[in-house]
């Protein structure tokens, strides 16, 4: 699945994912914290977000929300730690 393709009113959910972790590096929040945060947000995001197209009616459907929620939240961990680990560590 193409997570950019998970919007809401034009704006991809992965980018309010990413948005929502770094304000809670803001916060102070870091390290494992942070990666744990990251995954739980993209859960919820991501279930709620498959509640809002269409309430599922078994386990399957269930199953599914999860794992888009997981993928997200796995996918936004991976860009957070890409990001500090391979972006950061280079002068721009």
């Amino acid at each position: 699945m193409d997570f950019t393709q998970i919007v809401v009113n034009g704006i991809p959910l992965i980018l309010i994912l990413a948005g929502l972790v770094a304000f809670a590096k803001t916060m102070g929040l870091a390290g494992k914290a942070l990666t744990a945060l990251s995954l739980v947000l993209g859960v919820v995001i991501g279930v709620l977000y498959q509640l809002s197209v269409a309430v599922p009616t078994d386990f399957a459907g269930w199953f599914g929300a999860g794992v888009i929620g997981l993928g997200l939240g796995l996918v936004t961990a991976g860009l957070y730690d890409f990001v500090k680990r391979d972006v950061a560590g280079r002068a721009l």
